[in-house]
């Protein structure tokens, strides 16, 4: 009798200790097969943008090593939306979002309250590409005026106080801070008309209803090249490869004037590493490809991959940077 009860325990824990390895084993069993199913990308735009084209872009360059990607737009309270669903799906990696500095650095000092961690909702994967943002203004008005550089266009409002105007894809946009950021630097008064995204804004510029504004570079590069705008410079600290004639901000002498656009993959914050270093790596490689860096320099993007770490420090570093910035342009959306 007692030998049988003997060996009914060893069995019950023999039993009970395989229970535990499986359970221990069954997540990392699911990391290794990673990916098993497909993977949803979301795009927190419309369809038709910059973001939504690489995103394209890259989905159809990765499926060799990840299989099938399917991209959603997601589009909404200026990226939130998207970046909500993302941050809340399971942490196993076949939830990714196209991330950008709007939503990542910027709308958390615009919004009173997100419904995400602009940190911890998400574990970075790979920067996508990085692209200036540029000043652009209506021919017309630059010919007519013999502006020909920034100093040209402080001096104009510096004699023309309240005069200028100038548009942005809405409050609290990247076009709208850098125009603000202008006059605090520049110690100039223009006046800031919103529009409902960027593309109404460039219309408005191209009938002259605007004087001049401030856009993306992949965005506004065929009106650049076309010659239906007068480029004066980029927004970044370096110059753009796509169009390394135009100098930045501060060669014009505008100082300590640095507003560049990134992109960036991400999934949702929790995710395993080794699950997030399968996607960096198929990322990667997909970025490298030259037909796709081609692809992007022709959107105004220079491709710049990059490891988890170095996005995520990004995000960090742009946050601190975006909060001044937000505080300066007085914006704030609710």
């Amino acid at each position: 009798m007692l030998s049988g009860l003997k060996t009914l325990t060893s069995a019950a824990g023999a039993l009970a200790a395989c229970l535990a390895l499986s359970m221990v084993a069954a997540p990392a069993a699911a990391e290794d097969d990673f990916p098993s199913k497909p993977i949803q990308f979301i795009v927190p735009y419309a369809a038709g943008g910059p973001l939504d084209g690489m995103a394209r872009l890259l989905a159809e360059k990765v499926k060799d090593d990840l299989g099938t990607v399917i991209v959603e737009n997601k589009p909404g309270a200026g990226g939130n939306i998207g970046a909500s669903i993302a941050a809340k799906a399971k942490p196993d990696g076949y939830t990714l979002v196209m991330g950008a500095v709007a939503i990542n650095a910027i709308n958390p000092w615009l919004y009173e309250k997100l419904p995400f961690d602009p940190v911890n909702s998400f574990a970075p994967v790979t920067l996508v590409a990085s692209v200036p943002n540029v000043l652009i203004l209506n021919s017309e008005f630059a010919s007519g005026n013999n502006i020909n550089s920034v100093q040209d266009l402080i001096a104009y409002a510096k004699k023309n106080p309240d005069l200028l105007n100038f548009g942005s894809g809405g409050n609290g946009s990247a076009g709208h801070l850098a125009g603000e950021l202008l006059n605090v630097r520049a110690g100039v008064k223009t006046v800031h008309v919103p529009y409902a995204g960027a593309a109404p804004a460039k219309l408005a510029l191209l009938a002259g209803q605007i004087n001049f504004m401030f856009d993306n570079l992949a965005s506004a590069a065929s009106l650049i090249t076309d010659n239906k705008v007068k480029a004066l410079a980029v927004t970044t600290t370096g110059r753009s490869s796509v169009f390394p004639q135009l100098p930045t901000m501060e060669q014009e002498g505008v100082s300590n004037f640095d507003l560049g656009t990134w992109f960036g993959v991400f999934t949702t914050g929790g995710t395993p590493a080794a699950v997030i270093d399968k996607l960096n790596a198929a990322y990667v490689k997909a970025l490298k490809d030259p037909a796709v860096r081609k692809n992007l320099l022709t959107m105004g993007s220079d491709t710049e991959p990059t490891t988890p770490e170095v996005l995520g420090e990004l995000v960090k570093n742009d946050l601190a940077k975006y909060k001044e910035i937000v505080e300066v342009s007085g914006a704030k959306l609710f």
